[in-house]
């Protein structure tokens, strides 16, 4: 196809090129008819321009005109003249100029639109993601998407000039455990093996270390079979990076460097040049969870001392079962009224976590005090507010459960409505370390201990020589990098020496045997001089998410799946023919032939 062009794109015309002739190419983004003169904002990816069509045009250019519609694809050939001073759009980088078409080419039209492109309706999602090649059109996902590659352009560049060699890991792998179920890939030329898709890079990475690369890094494409959520996908993008010879500190360091440069560069934003560290322990007993959001107070508090001392029986008993009690503070807000209503419905969000139910106080003058579990803190009026720093108007939730982490977990959903429902939360970016973390957790289901994050994380030196004795002790040289609530990146210090990785694969319920099998070609490279290593891997589209102020990377992914795991444009996933399973010798079980 033959057409002109463009000379300039959408975004690009100022004062300056009045008197110029230029070609644009582009969609139709508005479209106004007002009797002879035509108004055409016309649209790309750069911006948008004003494109008239006069009064004097000739008969076949206003023909033209008045065929087009929104979204058709058009070529513009015109004179760049000044807008009349009451004219001047000053919303618009193009808003002092507009192009007198002299020529307008239809190069493509469009149908009926399923809906408006950046309109002001509320448009389904699946409908969205049906037609995203359209809702990709709209101002917001071009922006995020464009936020999205400088993100990672400004990462690559800073890494390269730290010395880090990008080197891609294969994407068809050996299965083994990492927590999450894999995808499997059927392999036609061996019946009945399998490859798996990388939940992540991470023994490739380790091997990269043995082989002598000590600065590596990539922008990898990792898959676990998972329910999706807001900040999950089925697949997703993570910066993964691994270096020799290093401690916590020095990835701790790189990162902090790394992302005050990306956000100054990217966001015009400078970030603190050391970011909080918080023990795990201490997260969890003072924000509820172990990805704190740091942008608000409301601060969790142990308030045993004070529950043995008043006639709370019921939380007395849990105590007594050596259990935890906790309290949050919600401080009198400005236009926010407690109704019983909303105090219920703080007691549901804390439910979810198996709490019972949440007694609240009333704080009034003088320490007054009122509500569901006033009367039990007779005479300890003072006491308490004075220890929660409460004081006239606010409310004091409590929260008591036998198990200390769903009693942390049920007091943090608490801060966290209270933070969001209060509109406390400040804006901005709030980084920091979650450090310390337990190297293993118990499985109740199984019946054995499993690595917290996964098995190749080296114990911190103090608990090595006495590992078995009680595994749930035992922290780990473990981090992880929180950003406003989400874990946004994890990592840790690696183990590299074959006989610790064989005790801690023990722990874990691999026997020898076991271990060699899954992981023999790993045990087969720490036995030819490993080096001391570690890394991290933030989480790009979790990243871009928050940087752009999103609450789902949905919104940051140029073609993601929805809620369901389905991606409703390509129907995916989707049936295949019986010659391709005939081919993989696949055969499907169904209810049928179980029977049979």
């Amino acid at each position: 196809m033959n057409f002109d062009q463009r000379t300039v794109t959408c975004g690009q015309l100022r004062a300056a090129d009045a008197g110029k002739t230029v070609v644009l190419n582009g969609w139709v983004h508005r479209d106004r008819n007002h009797g002879a003169l035509h108004f055409i904002n016309l649209r790309d990816r750069y911006g948008i321009t004003q494109v008239v069509v006069d009064d004097d045009a000739s008969e076949e250019l206003q023909k033209t005109a008045s065929e087009l519609k929104m979204e058709y694809c058009i070529a513009v050939t015109g004179l760049v003249r000044l807008r009349p001073q009451n004219m001047i759009n000053p919303d618009m980088e193009t808003g002092e100029v507009e192009v007198k078409a002299e020529k307008i080419a239809i190069l493509s039209r469009c149908a009926t639109l399923p809906f408006m492109i950046d309109g002001d309706q509320v448009v389904n999602e699946d409908l969205r993601l049906k037609y995203r090649f359209l809702d990709l059109r709209s101002e917001g996902l071009q922006q995020r998407i464009k936020l999205r590659h400088e993100f990672i352009k400004a990462i690559r560049d800073y890494l390269c000039d730290e010395g880090f060699y990008e080197i891609e890991t294969p994407t068809l792998i050996r299965s083994t455990p990492e927590g999450a179920r894999d995808f499997l890939v059927p392999s036609r030329k061996y019946p009945g093996k399998f490859y798996a898709l990388p939940q992540s890079p991470q023994l490739y990475k380790q091997l990269l270390m043995v082989s002598g690369f000590d600065k590596y890094f990539q922008i990898a494409r990792c898959y676990r079979d998972e329910d999706s959520r807001g900040d999950r996908q089925l697949e997703f993008t993570q910066l993964d990076l691994e270096m020799s010879f290093v401690k916590r500190d020095d990835v701790l360091s790189l990162m902090e460097r790394l992302f005050g440069y990306v956000f100054q560069r990217v966001m015009n934003y400078k970030l603190p040049a050391h970011f909080r560290r918080i023990d795990y322990y201490d997260a969890m007993n003072t924000y509820g969870c172990d990805k704190p959001d740091l942008r608000f107070g409301c601060e969790i508090k142990d308030i045993k001392d004070i529950i043995e001392k008043s006639t709370f029986d019921a939380y007395k008993e849990i105590l007594a079962n050596k259990g935890s009690v906790k309290a949050v503070v919600a401080p009198k807000t400005e236009g926010f009224d407690f109704t019983r209503k909303y105090l219920d419905s703080v007691g549901e969000a804390a439910k979810v976590y198996g709490a019972k139910f949440v007694p609240f106080i009333k704080v009034g003058a003088d320490n007054a005090l009122s509500g569901s579990a006033a009367k039990y803190f007779a005479g300890l009026e003072a006491e308490l507010c004075s220890y929660l720093g409460a004081k006239e108007g606010d409310v004091i939730f409590m929260v008591a459960q036998e198990s200390w982490k769903k009693c942390c977990a049920s007091a943090g959903a608490v801060r966290s409505k209270i933070g969001k429902d209060l509109n406390l939360i400040k804006p901005g970016f709030e980084f920091c370390w979650i450090v310390d973390f337990p190297l293993f957790e118990y499985n109740e289901d199984e019946g054995h201990w499993e690595a917290a994050h996964h098995m190749f994380s080296m114990p911190q030196a103090k608990y090595i020589p006495t590992l078995e004795e009680n595994p749930g002790e035992v922290r780990g040289d473990l981090y992880d990098m929180v950003v406003n609530g989400y874990e946004c990146a994890s990592g840790s210090i690696r183990i590299h020496d074959v006989d610790l990785q064989k005790r801690i694969f023990r722990i874990c319920n691999f026997s020898d045997e076991e271990a060699e099998k899954k992981f023999g070609f790993l045990l087969n490279a720490f036995k030819f001089g490993p080096p001391p290593h570690g890394g991290i891997a933030p989480g790009i589209d979790r990243m871009v998410m928050i940087m752009s102020e999103q609450s789902s990377i949905r919104e940051v992914i140029a073609f993601p799946k929805n809620s369901f795991a389905v991606s409703p444009m390509d129907d995916c996933p989707n049936d295949v023919d019986q010659k391709q399973l005939d081919e993989l010798k696949i055969y499907f079980k169904t209810e049928e032939s179980e029977k049979n």
